[in-house]
């Protein structure tokens, strides 16, 4: 049986497929580094003996960026790379949530990311929500989340 780790690096280039796509995020190294500089919990995970089981990227922007990117007008690449370093946000981006499928339908998911919500709102004026779903559970959460920290959800175009 492969570990979590190779499971959800499959379950990513299933569900993003971003080896085809420039313009979204790969999480490498420089990406990385970027996230962590925008607020430290803009990744998070949960894992067990077997390696991580969920992972979740989220990140804070401005208002004016992520109107440019829900109208199509910057791509997700270029999103994160324009995010200006140690500014003041009032916008969060629901980039992805990966959950293995025996841990789905759990809330952990929901929690682990209404948790990293809520240390950028100690720091920042959030105003907005938004997202870029790629599925109907994807979006589902996105509203989920949206109602339990009482903010509007924008959606890409």
């Amino acid at each position: 049986m492969q570990k979590n780790f190779e499971r959800m690096i499959a379950l990513a280039d299933n569900v993003f497929d971003v080896r085809h796509d420039p313009g979204q995020i790969s999480v490498t190294e420089h990406e990385r580094n970027k996230l962590a500089t925008l607020h430290p919990a803009t990744l998070s995970q949960l894992a067990n003996e077997d390696g991580p089981y969920t992972w979740v990227l989220i990140f804070p922007t401005t208002h004016q960026l992520m109107t440019a990117f829900i109208d199509g007008l910057i791509t997700e690449k270029e999103l994160l790379e324009q995010t200006p370093e140690n500014g003041t946000y009032d916008a969060i981006y629901l980039c992805s949530a990966l959950t293995l499928p025996e841990f789905r339908n759990k809330g952990v998911t929901k929690r682990i990311t209404k948790d990293a919500i809520d240390k950028m709102r100690k720091d920042h004026p959030i105003k907005y929500l938004f997202v870029w779903p790629f599925t109907d559970e994807g979006n589902q959460l996105a509203e989920a989340l949206a109602k339990a920290a009482g903010l509007p959800l924008l959606h890409k175009k």
